[in-house]
């Protein structure tokens, strides 16, 4: 395994020179599932509870955390999370929408939101989506991508 070596330090880049502006970013993806799974979170009837409830509040709380998880991001003071899914007939397509009046962009939060909302949808089902062998030949994630980001004058 080669360790890539860099003689330049490692640190955050500093943004203080930076006017605020009115920042914008959406990230998407999907999770793969049986259909019958997909089913059984539409109509409500999992283990666990609401499914899609708890992967919003996930959602929400993982970009508001995002700083703490991916190393070298800025601490972002978000205005807004938003989390929404649409249901397709072997997947749930989730979208994370986040805005802030910062001086950096805020897509690591949208795509940290949207794919911490997948896993918990994951998480909550797995056992519908385990073989006999305990494996999981359907369950992915995929797609997972920026849509759009804005930056805005205040």
């Amino acid at each position: 395994m080669i360790r890539a070596m860099s003689e330049d330090p490692i640190k955050m880049v500093d943004v203080a020179s930076k006017p605020v502006s009115r920042r914008k970013a959406e990230a998407v993806g999907e999770v793969i599932l049986d259909p019958s799974t997909i089913d059984k979170i539409h109509a409500g009837k999992t283990k666990k509870g609401d499914v899609l409830v708890v992967a919003e509040i996930a959602g929400i709380q993982a970009a508001k955390k995002t700083a703490d998880i991916i190393p070298l991001c800025h601490q972002i003071p978000l205005s807004s999370v938003q989390i929404a899914y649409d249901f397709l007939e072997d997947r749930i397509r989730a979208t994370c929408e986040v805005t802030a009046n910062y001086t950096t962009g805020v897509e690591m939060e949208a795509l940290v939101g949207v794919t911490t909302a997948l896993l918990s949808i994951w998480d909550m089902v797995k056992y519908l989506e385990k073989d006999s062998e305990g494996q999981y030949p359907v369950a992915r994630l995929e797609g997972i991508r920026v849509t759009k980001k804005v930056k805005e004058p205040l």
